[in-house]
């Protein structure tokens, strides 16, 4: 079921690959298959986030929980969603209005944030994959052990890296970021749950002041219209 690791990824992952809890995730997968579920996003896109955003690329990590349940919509990349899809997922137009508040972008016309994983911004959901209409119910299966170490190895990168913690479940990784030259920028959820607390945030215009602090190039969060 699983797909190959992308290219700029597999000498990093490639232990990680050999090790039982993925090839217990592989067969939990497979064995959802065969009993009829529908996983999301499609398996082309289960590794999508690590197909757009090279290592050597890095520059921002934001960690999402897992994929959209809805099918259609998640193809790989935390929050974002297929530029044919309206309406948006509330959590997303949430983000849209905090960046015209902080940023002063204007609202897209679609929810695809594929221009800022090719700016190197890593969107990686904690759990790579999710049952049709059932949120959550891939979590602890074996993805937590393999995104934490895509964690790991991100935090290991000489050069500072933004780490974005939206929500509590997002700020336990703040463990594995252990390195002080990195920045750790958390706030509230976007989720209608908790955007009372996420509005206000300033989270994108903090996270290029500490681009811009390390000498890296700031984010450039438009999203174009399509």
């Amino acid at each position: 079921m699983l797909p190959p690791i992308p290219s700029d990824w597999r000498s990093l992952l490639k232990e990680e690959t050999r090790k039982p809890y993925y090839r217990v995730l592989d067969a939990f997968l497979e064995d959802e298959l065969a009993n009829g579920q529908t996983i999301l996003p499609p398996r082309k896109d289960i590794f999508s986030a690590l197909a757009s955003t090279s290592y050597e690329r890095i520059r921002v990590l934001l960690v999402g929980q897992d994929p959209y349940p809805t099918p259609g919509h998640a193809h790989g990349l935390c929050f974002s969603v297929q530029s044919t899809i309206r309406p948006l997922p509330l959590s997303l137009r949430n983000v849209f209005r905090e960046l015209y508040d902080d940023a002063g972008c204007q609202i897209p016309n679609n929810g695809c944030l594929e221009s800022w994983a090719r700016q190197g911004v890593l969107l990686l959901n904690t759990v790579l994959t999710v049952r049709a209409y059932k949120s959550n119910s891939h979590q602890g299966h074996g993805w937590e052990q393999f995104t934490d170490r895509i964690i790991e190895l991100v935090a290991a990168k000489e050069t500072r890296v933004v780490f974005v913690l939206w929500g509590r479940e997002a700020q336990k990784k703040q463990k594995l970021i252990t390195q002080p030259y990195h920045t750790v920028v958390e706030c509230a959820h976007p989720s209608p749950l908790s955007a009372r607390k996420f509005f206000g945030c300033r989270c994108f215009s903090q996270i290029n002041r500490a681009l811009e602090a390390a000498e890296l190039k700031p984010i450039e969060w438009q999203i174009p219209d399509i």
